[in-house]
């Protein structure tokens, strides 16, 4: 609420004095008004746009990936999700595609050991640290993924995978993202990466880390005054050559007729309708 503002007479002012006095106060008063209500329109609308941490941002985000990993937009059916597709990194299994060989797997079935202590996938820790760097299955096999579409069906199961899929990649990629000053898709771009890629390099693929900084060697970010869709050009370009450095993912659809059409239609806050193909097949996410 705005307080009106009002102009206290000199007592020794005289009569002509005053009245020329009060009528530059009065117009300073406006002005002052005036520039609070253009700042208070200005705050609102910045505040309008939502980040990928927004509710719904996130679910068209996980529905974005489940596109590309599952061929489905119904990313709650793949907590069950389990098997080898033959990347080199063991069972890809849930909701992001968590490996037995990268070590996220792993992860998320100690959580849920921690909150339901005699559960099924509990057996086969030791198996999954012993794999873990692996594409082995050795200790798992059909009695782990049996073990796992079942636990799938607990809701404390989905509660342990929904919170490695925040810890080890959704958080931290919004959160590097909105330091770079990038919108809502900005931020998707930088989660989609770090889902696929990880944060660091590994042996024969290119981590999250280095698709960045080959992307800052190019453009500069918002956070530095850049242009974001050149920026996001730049972060696409070279994630499209991480991808083609790994034979198991040489498929660049979902960054050239996904994640770019989106930049290139200027969709930075994720707004719906939402059109797009991954490994040829069409998805669409319409408005609310």
């Amino acid at each position: 609420m705005f307080r009106t503002l009002q102009a206290h007479r000199p007592p020794s002012a005289p009569p002509p004095a005053w009245h020329a006095w009060c009528v530059k106060h009065r117009r300073l008063a406006l002005a002052a008004l005036a520039a609070l209500v253009l700042t208070g329109c200005s705050g609102s609308s910045s505040a309008s746009e939502k980040g990928l941490d927004d509710p719904a941002k996130k679910d068209i985000a996980m529905r974005l990936v489940s596109s590309a990993e599952n061929s489905t937009l119904d990313w709650k059916a793949q907590y069950a999700y389990v098997e080898d597709i033959g990347d080199g990194r063991g069972y890809t299994a849930g909701i992001i595609g968590f490996c037995s060989g990268t070590g996220d797997l792993l992860r998320v079935v100690e959580r849920y050991t921690a909150k339901r202590p005699g559960n099924a996938l509990r057996e086969f820790l030791p198996a999954l640290r012993a794999v873990n760097g692996s594409d082995s299955h050795e200790g798992l096999g059909e009695a782990f993924t049996d073990a796992w579409a079942e636990a799938a069906k607990d809701a404390a199961f989905r509660s342990a995978q929904d919170a490695e899929r925040d810890s080890a990649y959704f958080d931290p990629a919004v959160e590097r993202a909105e330091a770079d000053g990038l919108s809502a898709l900005g931020q998707f771009i930088y989660y989609d990466a770090y889902v696929m890629h990880g944060y660091a390099d590994a042996t024969g693929t290119v981590g999250f880390r280095t698709i960045r900084a080959q992307a800052l060697a190019e453009a500069d970010p918002p956070s530095e005054g850049g242009d974001e869709e050149e920026y996001l050009n730049a972060f696409l370009d070279a994630r499209v050559a991480a991808i083609r450095k790994e034979p198991s993912h040489s498929d660049t659809s979902r960054v050239e007729t996904a994640q770019r059409r989106f930049v290139r239609e200027g969709k930075l806050q994720l707004e719906t309708p939402l059109a797009w193909k991954v490994y040829g097949e069409s998805f669409r996410i319409d408005g609310s």
